[in-house]
């Protein structure tokens, strides 16, 4: 028997690591969960961009109501969001696909409109592309 025998008694000395078989089958199996939570980790985030949306639309509406409390009317199409800046602690919001609301005054559905076109950026869609708009709640 050997010195390292002697001390070690519990250690392999020949130890390889391990096979490429064992490291094919661990990639694999990461590889399966990946593949199932990624879907609902996406479905999440376009949700919640959705609801982002939803906030941003309340939030301007907010300073569109000060802005007609102050003014007496709401701004005008032409007139548009810009009106809002000095009504704003930051500035102007683009929707979360990186889009310009579109507002207009009077509105279709009360006295002024205010839409972010989703995903999809136009006009309809359900789903992830549904539109969300000012004159109902996004649900």
């Amino acid at each position: 028997m050997n010195i390292t025998q002697k001390s070690y008694p519990h250690r392999i000395l020949n130890a390889n690591g391990f096979s490429l078989i064992e490291l094919v089958v661990v990639m694999l199996i990461i590889a399966g969960l990946a593949a199932l939570v990624a879907p609902k980790f996406f479905g999440k985030v376009d949700k919640a961009k959705q609801q982002d949306a939803q906030v941003q639309i309340e939030m301007l509406g907010q300073a569109l109501d000060l802005y007609r409390l102050e003014n007496h009317k709401y701004p005008t199409t032409e007139e548009g969001l810009e009106a809002l800046k000095s009504y704003l602690k930051k500035a102007l919001p683009k929707d979360p696909w990186k889009n310009e609301y579109v507002y207009t005054s009077p509105g279709e559905h009360g006295e002024y409109d205010l839409v972010s076109y989703g995903a999809d950026k136009a006009e309809g869609g359900e789903g992830l592309d549904l539109d969300i708009v000012s004159w109902k709640n996004f649900e």
